[in-house]
């Protein structure tokens, strides 16, 4: 389905010289999009430790004879077992939809505007940690919904196609999700996160009517996450349990990226008034 509105796009802009009537970029607008969210490569994505819980993170967690108990590593995705050489699926790249309003108001053959959007990516972004035990200890978060307000500048060589830059603010609700292969200890979560970031792209937009316009647009989404935690207390698990062993009260985790990128492909319309 994705592909097809993809492909139909190339047609509505060889299109668009017949269709569209005499107009310019002035005034309001509203619309919608349909896209896809990819994420960039995070092979190098881990997870951090404070055994102390003073707040500051990067420590080991070690056994009772002193080993590190994480020293089979991390991978930057979901786990598929409780042991590393089980393996992990990628992050979920996915699609996204959003609802759009905005104005412009041209000048000559530049145009200036603003445009806030509501919507959602169904994006899905993972990291995991595997114990000696073995056990695997899994991050995730996805998004509940999607804002931003942005401005934009373009140019218009006809009236009725208009190259564009844009950038702005963007905020998210993030769904913050722990999954683990370990039954011994008791865990804990923070819960979700409000995420405030930044975007930046630009895109074409062409009139096929004088009232209405197709598009497409690239951006790039940056947001600042770093409010998540787990927290491994001792549950059924003996005094020497790794996680207590520092602090009776257990070890916390934290993600090492703590910002999540995206890259975003979209198709646009907007009626104009």
């Amino acid at each position: 389905m994705k592909t097809a509105y993809f492909l139909l796009l190339p047609v509505l802009f060889a299109a668009a010289p017949a269709l569209a009537q005499e107009g310019d970029f002035n005034g309001l607008y509203v619309g919608g999009s349909i896209g896809f969210t990819a994420q960039p490569n995070d092979r190098r994505s881990s997870v951090l430790f404070d055994t102390n819980r003073d707040g500051v993170f990067g420590d080991t967690v070690r056994t009772a004879a002193g080993a590190n108990a994480f020293s089979t590593g991390f991978c930057g995705g979901a786990a598929t077992g409780a042991a590393a050489a089980d393996g992990c699926r990628s992050d979920k790249d996915d699609a996204e939809y959003f609802g759009h309003v905005g104005a412009d108001t041209q000048f000559g053959k530049l145009v200036v505007g603003v445009v806030g959007e509501f919507g959602k990516s169904e994006a899905r972004d993972s990291v995991t940690a595997f114990s000696t035990t073995p056990a695997s200890y899994t991050l995730e978060r996805r998004f509940r919904y999607n804002a931003a307000v942005r401005g934009r500048v373009g140019f218009t060589p006809n009236n009725s196609t208009l190259f564009y830059a844009t950038g702005g603010g963007t905020y998210a609700k993030v769904r913050n999700r722990f999954f683990t292969t370990n039954t011994a200890n008791a865990f804990s979560t923070n819960g979700n996160s409000d995420v405030w970031g930044y975007q930046a792209g630009g895109g074409v937009e062409q009139r096929v009517m004088r009232n209405f316009s197709v598009g497409l647009q690239y951006l790039f989404t940056t947001y600042e996450d770093n409010e998540f935690r787990v927290t491994a207390a001792r549950g059924n698990a003996a005094a020497t349990n790794p996680f207590i062993l520092v602090n009776a009260g257990g070890t916390d985790f934290a993600r090492s990226d703590q910002t999540f990128r995206t890259h975003s492909i979209r198709i646009t319309g907007s009626l104009r008034f």
